[in-house]
């Protein structure tokens, strides 16, 4: 395994309905994830955006009684079939969850280190790994000192980015991010925000949001997800960024964007 920047690539999901037992919570979800850029998804509480993320890495089969259909295609590949490995689509579609998780019992290192051995990947320099891994989630120069401290030992916006390095150390080629700042103060979402900027370079990076100035901020093109007691949630509105917050086609869009609800 080589530390050179991996190459984008081209996510999409077609037709993606998705059930919890027999509830439906996710119908006919279309989209496209080019490559570098950031797409947010956004909508109100319990409309599955974090459920569809969850689907574009196979995160989703996890879950009992879960349900799936539909096709998520990375470079044209179905990560659903039956000859693809879950864990091979986990390596090369990254995730980041909304609370910073980080190996309690591991040191800064170890954690950056702990997805090479969880799936038997080796690496022919794992300190420059670690360095590389760090400089990229923008967090090195306040940990370069302390890579054999706690992970807990760290602010809660360093473990967030500590957990960015980690899925970074893997080489994935897309990076989901499930509400990476909602637990942050604002110094450290804006430094994750930067980080998304620099990562959108090297690879696909899609974002669930609830805020609506981050979306704009760091997202090329927003999806605009709804549901109701009767509806599974769904896409609303797609387009470039822009579009969806300025001239919205939809109006429940409008009606979202601008906090009218939500």
């Amino acid at each position: 395994m080589t530390n050179s920047t991996p190459s984008a690539s081209t996510l999409s999901a077609e037709d993606i309905s998705v059930w919890f037992g027999e509830r439906q919570v996710l119908s006919n979800v279309n989209l496209v994830f080019p490559a570098n850029q950031v797409t947010a998804l956004i909508g109100p509480s319990g409309c599955g955006k974090s459920t569809f993320l969850r689907t574009l890495n196979r995160m989703h089969e996890l879950i009992p009684g879960a349900g799936l259909a539909g096709s998520v295609l990375l470079d044209g590949v179905d990560i659903y079939a039956p000859e693809v490995s879950p864990v091979d689509v986990r390596i090369n579609i990254g995730m980041v969850f909304q609370k910073p998780n980080p190996f309690p019992t591991m040191s800064i290192r170890e954690n950056i280190l702990s997805g090479l051995k969880l799936s038997g990947r080796k690496t022919a320099n794992a300190d420059e790994l670690v360095e590389t891994s760090l400089r990229r989630a923008s967090i090195w120069n306040e940990v370069k000192d302390r890579l054999n401290d706690q992970a807990l030992s760290l602010s809660g916006g360093q473990q967030q980015r500590l957990c960015i390095a980690r899925s970074l150390a893997m080489d994935p080629k897309v990076l989901l991010m499930d509400e990476p700042c909602s637990a942050l103060d604002p110094g450290s979402t804006r430094r994750i925000e930067e980080t998304i900027e620099e990562l959108s370079e090297s690879m696909t990076v899609v974002i669930v949001t609830h805020n609506m100035q981050q979306a704009q901020r760091v997202s090329h093109q927003t999806a605009f997800f709804l549901a109701d007691e009767n509806t599974p949630g769904g896409v609303v509105e797609f387009g470039s960024t822009e579009q969806v917050f300025n001239t919205p086609v939809d109006p429940r869009t409008n009606d979202y964007v601008n906090g009218h609800f939500g």
